[in-house]
């Protein structure tokens, strides 16, 4: 997502060699997401199949720490992770713990003082800010716990608003067709076909996180980045959320990377890694 979403104001190791550019998944259902198990998956080519198991993400030696007045404080340190290409991974830890921090740094949404990142094989830590944005406008997908949607904009303008950024004024308008039928299947895969024209604040907690879920994969993401995508929600709600993530985890082999302090949600990936004193404490 790029930079320039401004958040609304409603209240309410070794260096792995380069790995082939998969397909882009195409995220369209006709069912209902809240009931997963109507799902059927379909198989994938055998070239994505092989991708599944190859090392997708990759942060080697984080460094991370913040000024608070005259004193440093330290976040990461020395830390290492390999995230592979269709794993449902949590980041759980106590409050402090750098979750955060580690999923901003793997977002590129902030740079580590040491270390670097490494995604399908190529360095992104280093990369200049216009690539950073592509990078998240394209390939990255991202929730956050407090939404981020354009409080003057639609629920359907919200989730069209990152191809807007990326195609540009004439590029947009050639492809609205296409790109109204993208958004309109992904607010059917979230249930929220019923509230295409309201605005945020005619929302509530659970259907804005479903709008943003909706946005974050409009552009057919290979990453999805969810930084405590339930942590304002009550816990139905909230298990819903999670039952659309596992669904497009499962059925389209999305890679998903959640920090969560819930650890009844955490358990529902695949793998839970658990941070403590700036670094990795249970692989």
């Amino acid at each position: 997502m790029s930079k320039s979403l401004q958040p609304m104001s409603c209240p309410s190791s070794a260096e792995t060699q380069p790995v082939p550019a998969s397909a882009p998944p195409h995220y369209h259902f006709v069912t209902d997401p809240r009931q997963p198990e109507t799902f059927h998956e379909t198989p994938l080519p055998g070239a994505a199949q092989d991708l599944i198991a190859t090392g997708h993400l990759k942060a080697i030696g984080l460094y991370k720490s913040y000024r608070k007045g005259s004193a440093e404080v330290p976040v990461l340190r020395d830390l290492n992770i390999e995230i592979v290409r269709g794993e449902f991974l949590a980041i759980a830890g106590q409050s402090g713990s750098g979750k955060s921090t580690l999923l901003h740094l793997l977002g590129t949404l902030d740079a580590p003082d040491q270390g670097e990142i490494h995604f399908d094989g190529r360095r992104i830590d280093n990369l200049p800010a216009m690539d950073r944005d592509l990078l998240r406008n394209k390939r990255f997908g991202m929730i956050f716990q407090f939404y981020h949607l354009l409080p003057e904009l639609s629920t359907l303008e919200n989730v069209l608003a990152p191809l807007m950024i990326a195609d540009g004024v004439w590029s947009y308008m050639r492809n609205r067709k296409k790109h109204h039928g993208t958004a309109l299947s992904l607010l059917e895969t979230v249930g929220l076909t019923h509230r295409l024209k309201h605005k945020p604040c005619e929302l509530s907690g659970g259907e804005m996180q479903r709008a943003a879920i909706a946005r974050s994969l409009v552009a057919q993401p290979e990453l999805l980045l969810a930084d405590e995508p339930t942590g304002n929600l009550d816990q139905g709600t909230g298990q819903d959320i999670m039952k659309i993530l596992r669904t497009l985890n499962q059925l389209h082999r999305l890679t998903i990377v959640m920090v969560t302090h819930d650890q009844t949600l955490a358990q529902q990936a695949d793998r839970i890694v658990r941070l403590a004193c700036g670094g990795i404490e249970n692989k």
